[in-house]
């Protein structure tokens, strides 16, 4: 080969490779940025909740005043009973006088309350002479005549327990038909004579449903009474003499003493009913109440009850259940006028506290409140 051409391949070989490196110095000599990381805290990717915003302090009441919850009044509670008479007695007040249908009205508006045939009779009749004698002419002063005799009539009457300190132990007899209330009736009144410092024993004498005894147990367990119970379908007498005897040797004051519940109608229990009273007063027993639980809502059917349980066991007063729910009120009337015996307590609502001592005043005018003549 020429010595030249020799010489020029060389230099082009020279010049190929100096090139190539100096591309890729160049090209190695960019620096790439890396991708951006997704890495948080080292490596591990952690999910953060937001923090639970702290709820916010509740605000101090002042100290001093203690709010107090109102209990509903006997007025809030006879809301069925108001409502069966509140449109006669609307209806009275809106006549510019008073006439027959005036009269009619009212006769209508007591029978509805189911005070009675004969009880509202005499009761209007009186009225009618005190409007004569009186010359009144204004219905609003009729009603006000009306409430006034009402409350004559139930006033008078000893609606107190008897409970005599020292001595024999107490015993207040429970009488009545079934589904009246009885047993609860029982647990509450025990309860508020614990509340007064009391020393109860509780007497299952119904021996002939063992629901009821335990229903009586629960409640002796809950307020904290004593209770006495036989075998089911044993002697009623038996575990009521027992109870007294119990009573006596544990200093406890009073026995509050269920019997079975009959139906007024069986002459056959109404004898064994007798039978349970004459045991419960042999020493140490001292039988100081009979009370008559009576169902509110069966109206005159309560009264044909009352007149026979008072035959067969003297009744000393009479516990009106479920008054809250009845529109029969007048019931109490008929009670206390054709019997004369006292409605002792009355049944507002579920609780003990809603078993209260009757106040007639306050019945009359929670009853015509309806017709806006409170007083």
């Amino acid at each position: 080969m020429d010595p030249i051409v020799l010489v020029l391949v060389l230099l082009a070989v020279v010049v190929l490779v100096g090139g190539g490196l100096w591309f890729v110095r160049g090209r190695s000599s960019v620096e790439l940025e890396p991708p951006p990381s997704t890495e948080v805290g080292g490596g591990t990717a952690t999910l953060e909740r937001p923090p639970e915003e702290a709820p916010p302090a509740e605000e101090a009441e002042p100290p001093g005043e203690v709010a107090v919850l109102e209990r509903p009044t006997l007025r809030d509670r006879l809301g069925k009973a108001r409502g069966a008479i509140s449109g006669y007695l609307g209806s009275v007040l809106s006549r510019s006088g008073i006439t027959q249908e005036t009269w009619d009205e009212l006769e209508e508006a007591l029978i509805r309350a189911d005070v009675g045939v004969q009880p509202t009779t005499d009761l209007l009749d009186h009225v009618r002479s005190q409007v004569d004698a009186q010359g009144v002419t204004e219905p609003d002063q009729l009603l006000e005549l009306l409430k006034a005799e009402l409350k004559t009539r139930l006033s008078g009457a000893d609606r107190s327990l008897s409970l005599e300190a020292g001595g024999a132990p107490n015993v207040w007899l429970f009488v009545g038909v079934n589904g009246v209330g009885k047993t609860t009736t029982i647990g509450k009144i025990g309860k508020q004579q614990i509340d007064d410092g009391h020393r109860v024993v509780m007497a299952a004498g119904d021996t002939f449903r063992a629901a009821a005894a335990e229903q009586l147990e629960m409640w002796a367990q809950r307020v904290g009474a004593d209770i006495v119970r036989g075998e089911e379908g044993g002697d009623p007498s038996a575990v009521i003499f027992d109870a007294v005897q119990a009573a006596a040797s544990r200093d406890a004051d009073l026995v509050l003493a269920d019997t079975a519940a009959r139906l007024h109608t069986k002459v056959n229990l109404m004898e064994e009913l007798s039978k349970v009273r004459r045991v419960a007063y042999r020493d140490p027993g001292n039988v100081t109440e009979v009370l008559l639980v009576l169902d509110a809502t069966t109206g005159q059917n309560g009264l044909v009850q009352a007149q026979q349980f008072t035959e067969a066991v003297d009744v000393t007063g009479v516990v009106l259940t479920k008054l809250d729910g009845s529109a029969k009120g007048g019931i109490v009337v008929a009670i206390h006028e054709v019997l004369g015996i006292p409605v002792k307590l009355v049944g507002l609502g579920e609780t003990a506290d809603d078993l209260v001592a009757f106040d007639g005043d306050e019945f009359v005018d929670a009853l015509f409140s309806a017709a806006g003549s409170d007083s």
